[in-house]
């Protein structure tokens, strides 16, 4: 009997943005986010009311897997068409994949019902801004010794990933699942019209507000940039590349109080100020989702975005170019946002071996071009780069690989504390604020880091 849920072919090599993504990573983030209170406290109130399995592995007994996968019907299918090659390989396992939840973003809460009730799942795809309530919870495994081995390469991965799936550096609750990062993705059109050279990858942040303004036409209605003020993380994370550039940091090591607010975060915003209020270069999207249209249709002439627009961008025709963010004394950091596939302990010698076994063969280089790279997202692991396959992909969608590239740039992670929900809507708001013309960099920087401190001291 198959546990896999199926559909049909067309729907699986439908092209589709990200694996995961259900729209902007900032609503994703905000709901995720704001449950994570109750998963560590529903698992702290009943830890240990899993029961107990085999004690000594036995690799060749029977074994049943539950994977939340987290993903839609594409996506979901290319994991069912890996599993069922697994099951093949290895005919004791059994793996029964589901996507877990109606929507990615209510994983957390089923994660957290699943506690309390002792039916969470071995495997369960993650957003990354969870990791660290989820190794609060008490479930995950911990993998560090198993990764630590050299066939393991997990060098490979971006460090941004690793330090994600490792989110006090005390365990390895997983694998990196989704991995991406933003570029400079500019309109050829726009600037042909404009007269202006395209952006390089030695470009500063100098270089790029002078593009900026010469491309705005207010005859037109063109502008040189967007940027999103809606307050949510997709305002709130296109300030961290500039933040850390500057030499800043989002919190402070231990996690309980906000740094961003300093002088390489106040230096930080005041460049995105000064574009959008003295040179009026910058389109403002009140919403999130008209930034990517009206790049689209060479209206707006740089975006900073990631891998998930690059199809629609083919769909328009629109004629782009990708490059790294421009950089600070050569410092060119950008933000990732990987997910992660959290592996979780039912004190079972069978079940957690053959959880790491098809976790750490399904993020392999070979499988991970039969999935990532297929469906269109960024390879997991540098050493897929330079694959037929991830070439074919890259052909397909220009300016895929300059992102992969980028990878090396995304060495930062973004905070994973139960606060950070409240972090990001605090600085989403002042960066709003201050774009609009409603408020100055600094003090808008401190009355965040004043109300940030406050969340994570409640945490």
């Amino acid at each position: 009997m198959s546990f896999l849920s199926h559909t049909t072919t067309a729907a699986r090599t439908a092209a589709a943005g990200h694996a995961r993504r259900r729209g902007g990573p900032g609503p994703r983030l905000r709901r995720g986010l704001a449950l994570g209170a109750a998963l560590v406290t529903a698992a702290g109130t009943l830890a240990g009311c899993a029961s107990a399995g085999s004690s000594t592995l036995d690799e060749s007994a029977d074994v049943e897997i539950t994977m939340w996968t987290g993903q839609d019907d594409a996506a979901g299918q290319l994991l069912d068409d890996l599993a069922q090659e697994f099951m093949a390989e290895h005919p004791n396992v059994t793996l029964k994949l589901s996507p877990g939840a109606s929507s990615t973003e209510q994983l957390l809460q089923k994660l957290s019902a699943s506690f309390a009730g002792g039916t969470y799942p071995d495997i369960s795809y993650a957003f990354g801004s969870w990791a660290s309530q989820l190794e609060k919870s008490g479930r995950t495994l911990d993998i560090s010794d198993q990764v630590a081995e050299a066939d393991v390469a997990w060098e490979e991965f971006p460090e941004a990933a690793r330090k994600t799936v490792q989110p006090t550096g005390d365990r390895t609750i997983g694998f990196p699942a989704v991995v991406d990062n933003i570029s400079l993705l500019y309109n050829e059109t726009v600037f042909d019209e404009a007269g202006v050279a395209y952006p390089t990858s030695d470009w500063t942040w100098d270089d790029f507000r002078t593009a900026a303004d010469q491309l705005t036409d207010p005859s037109t209605n063109t502008y040189g940039y967007a940027y999103s003020v809606s307050g949510s993380e997709e305002t709130t994370w296109q300030l961290w590349p500039h933040l850390w550039q500057n030499g800043g940091e989002i919190l402070s090591e231990d996690g309980t109080e906000a740094t961003f607010d300093g002088e390489a975060g106040v230096e930080a915003l005041t460049l995105l100020r000064d574009m959008a209020v003295d040179d009026e270069s910058v389109y403002l999207d009140q919403t999130d989702t008209k930034f990517g249209p009206l790049f689209a249709s060479d209206r707006v002439g740089m975006i900073t975005s990631g891998p998930w627009q690059l199809n629609d961008l083919k769909l328009a025709g629109t004629k782009y170019g990708v490059v790294e963010l421009p950089g600070t004394d050569g410092d060119h950091q950008t933000v990732s946002g990987p997910d992660v596939w959290a592996l979780f302990d039912h004190q079972d010698a069978n079940r957690a071996y053959w959880s790491y076994e098809f976790a750490e063969w399904l993020t392999s280089a070979e499988q991970d071009l039969r999935f990532n790279v297929e469906y269109g997202n960024l390879p997991l692991r540098s050493s897929e780069a330079d694959s037929p396959e991830f070439q074919a992909k890259a052909a397909e969608l220009p300016g895929l690989d300059v992102m992969q590239a980028n990878a090396e740039n995304a060495v930062h992670a973004r905070p994973t504390v139960p606060g950070y929900v409240d972090v990001s809507t605090a600085v989403g708001q002042a960066v709003s604020e201050v774009l609009q013309g409603k408020g100055e960099p600094e003090e808008a920087l401190r009355r965040a880091a004043d109300d940030s401190d406050e969340a994570l001291g409640d945490r």
